[in-house]
Formats: structure tokens, sequence, C-alpha cells
């Protein structure tokens, strides 16, 4: 009897992403190979690590004889990387989409060609070009490195216009190299996201949209899906798709977005899974992690459809007492194996029912046993109306 030949799945970046990514392909007879500078990486408790810088291009050259297909966990990998591998093997999502993602400004005009609106936006590269811009867009304004930015990093908020020296002093220095943006401050009514996967074949499939809570720049809480959303989640599948098409994208992907005045607001772009969907693994029929596996291997997609109510607590810097949490009914703790350090993603747990009010109580019971009622608040609120 012939042995199965089990296709091999390799992952540039070793974080949480890529630890999820090779537990959800697993289960379809997909073995994972990743790729990561730090011999700690948490992905490789989970599956083989190679330790190589994304420039050792001897180390890669095995790498890519190793895999059938190549993804990413993190959109920091350098797209010259992506596109010499691509030269090499099958790599999805297309690298064109790892470079879009990785330049805000490119990001955000792309949002726009594609019909999905922005906050004001102006590129700034020298002092100068801060001044004009704070002159047509005003404050309050936030000054971002167009690169390498995330979770909150590489930001400045521009209060009021006297802070324009103090945001230079931050940031400036990173002009030349990767250049600025300015963003006008949206007074947001609600911030979204939405988890949409596209084929090989170009089978669109989108999860429904869910609400996020952000504690200094960091997801701190999801709720899925979004309550009252109205037209906007046929509005954000639409705007979804025709990104998704622009790009030739194949994978998951997020769209983070604002709501104001009832209308949706791009703001960035994750060519990848996302926090944000972590709640699909539990609270949806199938995961983002599965759809995205299957997607860039050429297998049907999944549905996206959610089994009921999920709520997504994720863990900053340091784990909390499991115990407390599981005691909940339907509640699913994740360790990422990461050791505690002040900022980092360490872990999260999601909840899950059949019925919002009963969400809703066990979200207030893990809150109020972790002290976080105050960041539960909003999401509760929500499930009452």
């Amino acid at each position: 009897m012939t042995a199965r030949h089990q296709p091999v799945l390799g992952i540039l970046g070793g974080g949480q992403l890529a630890r999820m990514l090779a537990l959800a392909a697993a289960p379809l007879g997909v073995n994972t190979l990743v790729v990561d500078s730090a011999a700690d990486a948490c992905a490789g408790q989970v599956a083989p690590l190679r330790l190589a810088d994304w420039t050792d291009y001897a180390a890669l050259e095995k790498f890519a004889a190793e895999v059938d297909v190549v993804t990413f966990d993190f959109e920091n990998v350098p797209a010259e990387t992506a596109h010499w591998l691509a030269e090499r093997v099958a790599v999805f999502p297309d690298p064109r989409a790892l470079a879009v993602a990785q330049d805000r400004l490119a990001e955000k005009t792309l949002f726009r060609e594609c019909g999905l609106q922005t906050p004001a936006f102006e590129a700034i590269d020298t002092r100068a070009d801060l001044e004009r811009a704070l002159a047509t867009i005003g404050a309050p304004a936030i000054l971002k490195t167009r690169r390498l930015g995330y979770d909150g990093k590489g930001q400045f908020r521009i209060k009021q216009l006297s802070d324009a020296d103090a945001a230079w002093a931050a940031l400036g220095t990173q002009a030349s190299a990767h250049g600025l943006i300015l963003e006008a401050f949206v007074p947001f009514e609600r911030e979204l996201s939405v988890l949409a996967a596209r084929a090989r074949d170009g089978d669109f499939r989108i999860w429904p949209l869910t609400q996020n809570w952000h504690t200094d720049g960091v997801l701190s809480l999801s709720l899925a899906p979004a309550p009252a959303v109205g037209g906007l989640q046929a509005r954000a599948e639409e705007l979804a798709r025709i990104l998704a098409e622009r790009l030739g994208y194949v994978g998951v992907f997020a769209l983070e977005l604002f709501v104001k005045d009832g209308q949706l607001l791009g703001n960035e772009m994750a060519p990848r899974v996302h926090n944000s969907g972590h709640w699909t693994i539990e609270g949806a029929i199938t995961s983002q992690f599965e759809n995205h596996v299957r997607a860039v291997l050429g297998l049907p997609l999944g549905d996206t459809s959610a089994r009921g109510f999920s709520a997504m607590f994720n863990w900053i810097g340091e784990l909390p007492d499991a115990a407390p949490v599981l005691s909940t009914v339907d509640a699913h703790w994740h360790d990422y194996g990461k050791q505690p350090r002040l900022g980092r993603k360490v872990g999260h747990a999601t909840v899950c029912a059949a019925k919002p009010e009963v969400l809703a109580a066990r979200i207030g019971e893990v809150a109020r046993t972790l002290g976080r009622e105050e960041q539960a608040a909003s999401a509760l609120h929500l499930l009452a109306k």
C-alpha cells in the first residue's frame, strides 16, 4: 500500500496565530512547519520550528523545499521575503496583500478605491508636511508610522495643535526611513471588525460582524455577532468582497472598521487570521483558523455561521487564574504558552451561549470574578437591548 502524502503548510512567524493555525491544520491531515527567529516562539510548542531570520535565504530555500504552501501569521514579515518565496513555492495570501497592509498610506488609498470611506489622511515626510496637514485636518488627529505599527505602537495622538512638536519629537525620526501618516481622529460610535475567507476558486465566506473594545490600543474584549448592526453586515460583506477580489486574495483576512453616523469607515486591514476572530474557534461552525488552512491548500471552505453568541476576553501581560473562568458554563480557555510581559497577548477565553441574555449572565460572571466589570459594561448594555 502506497503511503499517503500529508501536505505541509509552512508558516512565516511563530506567534499565537501560527500556533492556532497548526492546531486547526492537524485534524485536516495537514502538517505544519514554522519559521521564526525566536527560539521560544510559542508555535514551536505544537509544531516543528525552524530558526531563521527573514533574510537568511539559505535557510528559507530549505524551508521552501520542505513545504507545499506558505502563509504568514503576522504582517511584519518583509514583503520582499514573501515575494522571494513565491518564486519557489505557492504563497497565500499573495505578497501584494502583505505589501499593501504594511503601508498605512497604500492601505487607506486602496480602501477608498474600493468604495470604503476612511478618516481624512495625509502623507507626512517632513515637519512642514505635518504643519500643512494639521492646517487641513485639524486636531484632534493621530500621527502614525506608515510601517511596522500594530496594537497601538508607532502612534501619537495630537489632542491640540500645540502638540505637534511633541508628536514630531516622538515619531519624526522615522519619517525619513518609512514615512508617516496623519489621520483625523474619529469620534466613532462603535468599533467593528469583519472576518472573511476567500478560496483559490474565488468562493467567498464571511463571519458575522464582531464588536470590539480596546485598552491602550490592544484588543481586550470582543462580542459576536455584534448586536443591532442592521444593514452594516451586508455593506461590510460587499466591501470585503471587493477588496479581496481586487487583491486576488486567498485566505482569511480582517477589516477593522469604525461606525460613525451609521456608516462604515476603514481603519486597518490584517492580511491574516485576526485576534477579533478567536471567538470562531468555539462560536462558529468553522473557525477562522480552519478556513484559512482550507483556503490556502485549495480545500472547500466551511460554513461561517455563528453557533450562537460569543464573547472573547483577551489576556494581556499575564494570565489570570483559569479556575474561576472555567467554572463558568461553556467557557473555553486558551493559554498561548508565552512568558508574561507588559502589553503582551498571552491568552484568551471565550464564553458562549445559545441566547444573548444567557451570554450576558456569563460575561457578567467572568467580569466580576476578574474585576473587569467596567470593561464589560458596554457589551452587557448592548446585549440587554
